[in-house]
């Protein structure tokens, strides 16, 4: 197995030069707080975003999904899910109506009617709750960065999910060349392009984005049911990510090893036990993501 990977990443150095200078090891360990802070305050909203921070992330982690107009918002599906949403008349949206709810194919003046904080979350009880909508990437980023720079804080770095699959190309988002555009473009215009990782479970965004922009940083995301080897999942990538971010369960000393040797950062997700993050701290990994980023007090 140790002889398949080193071939593996040579294969993969041979055919594509080296890998980007970002993708060294974080030095670090990084605290990433799940969509802001899920289990406390409604997910991927810039008050979760605030107060993440306010409990010491170092790394705000969030998703992003695509409107019709083309701008990038904060959400975890591209729909309004059945969950946490309520409609615009005030009545909650119900789990036969939500993937009607596109949000691929509204205006984003018609998705912030849409209220997403104020239904109790049936998995998350203490999550406060509070009037409020899925906002714009870019205002997201503003609101963060005036925020600690007026508190004095230090400014994080950003991990932006992008939420696509093949499956559902022109469906519920824009194919990767067109969704990887639009976020880098916002990227780029606040100037965070050194502070930005870009995670997927989708391996087209990742290899768009490394062949256009291979100085941003990517993460590459692993389902708990992917039976495939490290060795094997890096040889379809193409390319050495900056992280591997597999479910943490996946976690073992050998992953460990093997990330070390690759030069990959990793950063399991998401862990809600703080007596698993103190373990999985002391295998090796570099950072978590975690609903309760009040767990990281003290690590």
């Amino acid at each position: 197995m140790k002889y398949f990977l080193f071939v593996a990443v040579a294969c993969i150095f041979s055919c594509t030069g080296t890998h980007s200078p970002k993708s060294l090891v974080v030095k670090n360990f990084d605290k990433q707080g799940h969509r802001g802070c899920r289990g406390l305050m409604p997910e991927n909203t810039i008050p979760a975003m605030l107060h993440a921070i306010d409990l010491g992330v170092t790394t705000l982690e969030t998703d992003a999904v695509i409107t019709k107009d083309g701008k990038v918002v904060l959400s975890h599906e591209p729909f309004f899910n059945h969950e946490i949403c309520t409609k615009p008349d005030g009545t909650p949206v119900t789990e036969a109506e939500e993937k009607t709810l596109n949000i691929f194919r509204m205006d984003y003046a018609e998705t912030i009617k849409y209220d997403v904080g104020l239904r109790p979350h049936p998995r998350f009880p203490q999550q406060r709750k509070m009037a409020a909508h899925k906002p714009l990437l870019s205002d997201m980023i503003d609101s963060v960065e005036i925020y600690c720079r007026d508190h004095h804080k230090t400014l994080p770095c950003y991990n932006i999910e992008t939420k696509s699959q093949a499956a559902t190309d022109e469906q519920f988002h824009p194919k990767p060349p067109v969704f990887v555009e639009l976020l880098v473009s916002v990227i780029r215009e606040k100037k965070i392009e050194d502070r930005v990782i870009i995670q997927s479970f989708d391996p087209r965004t990742l290899q768009y984005l490394h062949g256009k922009y291979p100085a941003i940083k990517t993460a590459l995301l692993v389902e708990n049911d992917d039976k495939k080897s490290f060795a094997l999942q890096l040889r379809d990538l193409g390319f050495i990510p900056t992280i591997y971010s597999p479910a943490y369960q996946l976690v073992t000393p050998l992953l460990v090893k093997q990330c070390r040797d690759a030069e990959i950062g990793l950063i399991p997700w998401t862990v809600n036990d703080r007596a698993k993050i103190i373990e999985l701290k002391s295998m090796g990994v570099t950072g978590v993501i975690s609903d309760f980023p009040d767990l990281f007090k003290g690590l």
